[in-house]
């Protein structure tokens, strides 16, 4: 887990950068958001392939892949949903303006990929079956976000 958090860190301050010129660009913003959420992306792809059977099941990869989404699910990105991010605003937003609006809500669907994505790092490397259990609550704080809030593609 430190190891991940240190990468996510470090990962960063890589882009820190670039993003320093104006945090207040919601074009930059948008950058972090659509970042964020690829890393986010990254780890999910090799747990669902490993939940589905579509790839082999590996305990160290799940176990691994589990903590770095966890560690991804515990920074705080409020500051990427500012107004003038929204789809509308901006052509490569799929942010309903709602999500801006509903920063509560926003915040407690995060609260539950947290919870999620914690249950997921402990059970990963347990075993295929208690990898593709904990996957059914990311999947449901995932997907519920998504659904309510992102532009239909």
């Amino acid at each position: 887990m430190r190891k991940a958090v240190f990468a996510l860190t470090a990962a960063l301050l890589a882009g820190a950068p670039v993003l320093s010129e104006d945090l207040n660009d919601p074009e930059e913003l948008l950058t972090a958001r659509h970042g964020y959420m690829l890393m986010l992306a990254n780890q999910l792809a090799p747990l669902g392939a490993m939940a589905k059977g579509e790839a082999p099941y590996d305990a160290a990869a799940a176990e691994k892949a589990a903590q770095s989404l966890a560690a991804l699910a515990s920074v705080d990105t409020s500051m990427v949903w500012a107004p003038g991010t929204e789809a509308g605003a901006l052509a490569d937003s799929a942010a309903l303006p709602e999500i801006i609006a509903n920063a509560g809500d926003r915040e407690a669907r995060f609260a539950e990929l947290k919870t999620a994505a914690n249950t997921l790092a402990a059970a990963a490397g347990t075993g295929h079956d208690g990898l593709k259990a904990a996957m059914g609550a990311v999947g449901q704080a995932c997907g519920g976000c998504h659904k309510q809030y992102r532009k239909p593609e």
